[in-house]
């Protein structure tokens, strides 16, 4: 009796010890999304002049207040503007850039630029390491005086490539603002 006692608890204790062996799976990595508060386009007119800063900002987040949204000035008839994108989460002090970490997971970003009346055009700066666009450096050219309005879309795991469209791009959206120009 005494032997299949001792039988019975080492063939339960080789359960044990193989049924809690080490797991061989190294989990994935968790690329948490960054909190963006505030984004800031600058437009700098080719030849110089003055640069025009496009910014939203919504420091509440997901909360009741809606993003601010603001323009320094009007764009000029039948101009090229180098463009520029900043993107910030200031629930931090100092303020976090985001930008950086979009230029180092290039492959993972891109901005969508939807211009609509008096721009004529949109094209991208930069390029992923792949030959893809980033859109954190751009030119934008605007056509008649009229109204015009841009919006700037941050998608996160885009595919690549893509169209140019947001509806092909897939993936999902970090930041998105429009802004309402006049050019003259």
């Amino acid at each position: 009796m005494k032997t299949v006692n001792i039988f019975s608890i080492l063939f339960l204790a080789t359960l044990l010890v193989t049924g809690c062996s080490e797991d061989d799976n190294t989990p994935e990595e968790v690329n948490e999304e960054e909190t963006i508060t505030t984004l800031i386009i600058t437009l700098t007119p080719a030849g110089g002049g003055t640069a025009i800063t496009l910014q939203s900002q919504d420091l509440d987040g997901d909360g009741p207040n809606a993003p601010v949204e603001t323009v320094s000035g009007n764009l000029s008839t039948s101009t090229t503007y180098s463009g520029s994108v900043v993107v910030l989460n200031e629930t931090e002090t100092p303020a976090e850039d985001i930008t950086e970490e979009v230029e180092e997971e290039a492959e993972e970003h891109q901005f969508f630029y939807v211009p609509t009346g008096n721009i004529a055009g949109i094209t991208y700066s930069d390029q992923d390491s792949d030959g893809n666009p980033i859109g954190i450096e751009f030119e934008l050219t605007t056509g008649a005086a009229g109204a015009a309005t841009l919006t700037a879309t941050l998608r996160h795991e885009p595919k690549k490539p893509n169209d140019g469209t947001l509806a092909d791009a897939g993936g999902e959206t970090d930041a998105t603002a429009t802004f309402d120009l006049t050019v003259e």
